[in-house]
């Protein structure tokens, strides 16, 4: 299970359709706060249960989820926690790369793989998986100094906010770079997120309609000339950002050393019903798997 707390700012999105990560983190027995304003707090305690939901002390400020993101950052400190994690609330599941496939996997596993990572450094400000849709089977593992969107575990005691109206993430971590602070993008695990404008409620009613795509990526470009750029990709604007302009190297905390893992915790493939693809089959058929309960064996390793 992750040692840090985790919250999902949400907003129009209490429906079990909509409520995807939500939905994800339930089915594993993740504990989570879906974080939401007063206006909304009934509608997502009907569906997703009272003790899951923290009711915050405004509403309807129209500047998206900045003001949300900066109050739960305060929350997490003022309770004692060195991180804490923010989920978007559109997530579907999590994988993780097992000789170059993707692999279903739990969420606690995934958020774990972070945290363990991320906490061997004294420098981090942000870490978190990378896209499942950017996360192509020859990535390195990971990646110092790029963006962390969507699914992150952010240092408290780091000082900087998210500002603005637009592109907070990416903003956040080009904050944290200029700083000094190392980002950290994990590839060996990855997260499975709805594409933005298609779940209905959230930034896709307050922010992404009409020319809203262009107004983001513009305020990013303005907010930082000679890195963050505006381009048109895909067939609509788009920020592009340099994050080569920053170099910061990682420091690993006093007294820890980077000893090669035995054999016996790395990860393994383990059946645990009956597999269907093709794919997982020629997966397990070169490894044999081990017979053990649905998520972890009696050892406690986590069964992919």
């Amino acid at each position: 299970m992750s040692r840090y707390p985790v919250f999902i700012p949400s907003k129009g999105r209490w429906q079990p359709e909509r409520a995807l990560t939500a939905r994800c983190l339930s089915a594993a027995g993740v504990p989570f706060k879906l974080v939401v304003e007063p206006q909304e707090a009934d509608d997502y305690a009907a569906q997703h249960g009272e003790e899951n939901v923290t009711v915050l002390p405004f509403g309807e400020l129209g500047q998206g989820s900045i003001p949300a993101r900066n109050w739960i950052k305060e929350r997490a400190t003022a309770e004692g926690h060195a991180r804490h994690w923010q989920l978007d609330d559109n997530m579907r599941n999590f994988f993780r790369c097992y000789q170059g496939k993707r692999v279903r996997c739990p969420p606690d596993y995934a958020l774990s793989v972070v945290e363990n990572f991320t906490d061997r450094y004294e420098n981090v400000g942000v870490s978190g998986p990378t896209y499942s849709f950017f996360g192509f089977a020859k990535q390195p593992p990971f990646r110092v100094n790029a963006h962390v969107y969507s699914c992150s575990l952010v240092n408290n005691a780091a000082p900087h906010l998210w500002r603005g109206r637009y592109n907070e993430d990416a903003d956040l971590c080009l904050q944290l770079l200029a700083a000094g602070w190392c980002t950290l993008l994990v590839n060996a695990v990855q997260v499975n997120k709805a594409t933005t404008m298609t779940v209905a409620g959230g930034n896709t009613d307050d922010l992404y309609q009409g020319d809203g795509r262009l107004k983001m990526a513009e305020a990013l470009a303005e907010r930082w000339p000679g890195v963050a750029t505006v381009r048109h990709r895909y067939g609509r604007p788009t920020h592009h950002v340099n994050w080569g302009k920053f170099g910061p190297k990682l420091r690993l905390r006093d007294g820890l050393t980077l000893d090669p893992q035995p054999p016996d915790e790395r990860v393994r493939l383990a059946a645990v019903g009956e597999v269907e693809s093709p794919r997982l089959r020629r997966l397990l058929d070169e490894k044999p798997a081990e017979k053990s309960s649905p998520n972890r064996t009696p050892e406690g390793k986590i069964n992919l």
